[in-house]
């Protein structure tokens, strides 16, 4: 008899550009968010904050503007170089690019997160000499991941929705669902930016930083970040109505929630210790 030999199927080739230009964009992002105050010198505003962030910050220099210039310039490079991993949802139009690359800047906050962390431990309880900085960092990312975390999920269709009376509808009525709570999502945008764009602008144009030693503009610059990313999760839920219109109506169950090729890998493991 002849041995047939099943070939396996081969996994996407994670390309190493796919993580350097995340990594890349945090670096030179950071260094635009860190230097804030000195483009709102040159902006028009108060004189007397424009005064008080000159003597505290100075003016810009030429490195800032570089960055400036170069940070849109790497997301652009980020989203037309990303790709679907196996596991991702299927559609890949523009808009979902630009989530799916924001949700790869995620993945390496929380990378630099646990490296900030690990760093801080070892310090603390090794040396005895703890910085003053760890902990207010940690605290700047960990919401930095929390916000874009949650664009991926929505682009991905990962969040927390509840099938059971869903499932049971015609597809008419489930459409009327998803009209709904896509309404329901674009309203809570709507109101969130209308009640809270006063207060993140104003937080924003004097740079309000945390009062600590470390002292991070984390009002100044989470204030308007949540501001930017319920919008873009209010847009991504428009785009997936509309992508998701036509598709044929599933059956979710509990296997939904198993990744067919991890059991794979475990089976071909599990073939191969044998």
């Amino acid at each position: 008899m002849t041995e047939v030999h099943q070939v396996p199927r081969t996994e996407p080739v994670v390309r190493p550009v796919e993580w350097i230009v995340p990594l890349l964009f945090i670096l030179v992002f950071g260094w635009v968010v860190w230097n804030g105050p000195a483009y709102l010198i040159t902006l028009p505003g108060d004189e007397r904050t424009e005064a008080a962030l000159l003597r505290r910050y100075g003016s810009p220099q030429v490195l800032d503007w570089i960055a400036l210039v170069v940070a849109p310039l790497i997301f652009a490079w980020g989203v037309a170089t990303v790709r679907r991993a196996s596991m991702e949802w299927e559609d890949f139009s523009v808009g979902d690019r630009l989530s799916v690359f924001i949700g790869r800047i995620a993945m390496m906050l929380i990378a630099i997160l646990v490296g900030v962390m690990f760093y801080e431990v070892i310090l603390r309880y090794a040396f005895e000499a703890p910085t003053l900085w760890a902990n207010e960092m940690s605290l700047w990312l960990a919401v930095f991941i929390f916000l874009l975390s949650g664009l991926y999920a929505m682009q991905q269709r990962s969040h927390i929705r509840i099938y059971l009376l869903y499932d049971v509808c015609p597809r008419w009525v489930q459409r009327t669902f998803d009209i709904v709570s896509t309404l329901l999502i674009v309203a809570f945008a709507f109101f969130l930016f209308y009640g809270g764009y006063g207060e993140a602008a104003a937080k924003f144009a004097r740079w309000e930083t945390f009062g600590t030693a470390f002292d991070p503009p984390i009002p100044a610059t989470m204030k308007s970040m949540v501001l930017i990313v319920v919008t873009l999760v209010a847009l991504q839920a428009i785009a997936n109505l509309i992508r998701d219109w036509n598709r044929d109506p599933g059956i979710h169950t509990a296997a939904d929630d198993i990744d067919e090729d991890e059991l794979r890998r475990l089976r071909e493991q599990v073939g191969e210790g044998r």
